[in-house]
């Protein structure tokens, strides 16, 4: 057998949904190329979404990434261009097959800084044998919160979330028109997500999404969440104790789930590794349909290739986990990218999540959001 010749560091994040089909992926890569080794390294969700870009590309060759790092990506020289490859067919397939924006979040200033292996946007969940009438708007889980039956984890980049899900649904997304969002509906918008956080658990205002999972999977104190980010992984039978299905998120306004702000993760290659050309073929493989759809499901990722959301085997073992939120997937947001606002993601976090433990008024923190994103335009 030959000797490895090649070894590939790769950083990811903490969970079976990120790290598992990494793993497996990079075993079957190597049994077609003998003399590569490909290392898998993970960080808690926290410290994989916080760690700056220039670190990770010093320190791996190729990494997992999410995509308002696309900005920062765009104006360094950290990341390899995907899109000048050389690989344009493949390139153009990948953006067909996108499930919903997963794709175009990588692409930034004529760049691909990532190929979208991951697609996520927050959609409901509910316990089905707890809950048999899921809400639709808002209004309903207003009530639904009022009898003691919701979390929802709002930790500060959550309910940040939240408040783009809130104005995005009613049309007005933020960012749009040279400011963060109209005052006035931006304090209408946290009012309506306080209408809900005054009667969730404690806990949920340090809760990310896979600790509301966690619990809804395994305790049956609560039945539903109206926002988190998706996870296939606990709607596969065995996974936990009690099985999670999901749903299209409830409306703010008339237009049905619309605006749920799109995250997912991507691969991307260091621009300092010294075996380019072997990663970037990592990266493609990972990426393309067959992989997607096969390997990188079943060892439970949650892929970001269309036909992976669209075929009956991947949603027979999801209990139709893809089925059920593409419609949410479709329609959702693409938060702004541009450099400086990774600090602002940060800042404007806290500040939803003050409102929304009664530490700042409405107006007082959409004025103080807007006054926040901008500011990132020159950090």
């Amino acid at each position: 057998m030959p000797a490895e010749s090649i070894v590939l560091n790769g950083m990811t994040w903490d969970h079976a949904r990120g790290f598992d089909p990494m793993v497996v992926t990079s075993e079957i890569f190597a049994e077609e190329n003998p003399d590569v080794r490909i290392k898998w390294h993970k960080r808690s969700l926290q410290a994989f979404a916080d760690r700056p870009l220039e670190r990770m590309a010093e320190d791996y060759d190729l990494m997992v990434i999410d995509h308002p790092h696309a900005g920062e990506a765009a104006a360094s020289d950290l990341l390899v261009d995907l899109a000048g490859v050389g690989r344009n067919v493949e390139i153009t397939r990948l953006a067909e097959e996108s499930a919903g924006a997963s794709h175009e979040t990588y692409a930034f200033d004529g760049g691909q800084w990532a190929l979208a292996i991951d697609a996520a946007t927050p959609v409901a969940a509910y316990r089905p044998d707890l809950l048999a009438d899921i809400p639709t708007d808002w209004r309903e889980v207003v009530e639904l919160a009022a009898k003691g039956q919701v979390i929802w984890p709002v930790k500060p980049i959550n309910a940040l979330m939240g408040y783009y899900n809130a104005l995005a649904s009613v049309e007005q997304p933020f960012g749009t028109g040279g400011i963060g969002a109209d005052p006035a509906l931006g304090a209408e918008m946290l009012e309506e997500m306080k209408q809900v956080s005054r009667h969730i658990p404690v806990a949920c205002f340090e809760m990310d999404p896979i600790d509301a999972f966690e619990w809804l999977a395994s305790r049956s104190s609560h039945a539903y969440v109206p926002y988190l980010y998706g996870y296939s992984n606990y709607a596969r039978a065995g996974f936990r104790p009690n099985l999670v299905r999901v749903a299209d998120i409830p409306a703010h306004g008339d237009n049905g789930p619309i605006g749920s702000p799109i995250g997912g993760t991507g691969i991307a290659v260091s621009n300092r590794t010294r075996h380019r050309d072997v990663a970037i073929d990592y990266a493609f493989w990972i990426a393309s349909a067959p992989c997607q759809r096969g390997p990188y499901f079943v060892s439970g990722g949650q892929p970001g290739n269309v036909k992976a959301w669209r075929d009956p085997a991947c949603n027979a073992a999801a209990n139709n986990f893809f089925a059920d939120t593409i419609a949410t997937l479709e329609r959702s947001y693409l938060r702004p990218r541009h450099r400086g606002y990774m600090a602002f993601q940060d800042e404007g976090g806290d500040l939803v999540w003050q409102c929304l433990r009664g530490g700042l008024s409405p107006q007082e923190a959409s004025v103080k959001i807007n006054a926040a994103y901008d500011r990132s335009f020159s950090q």
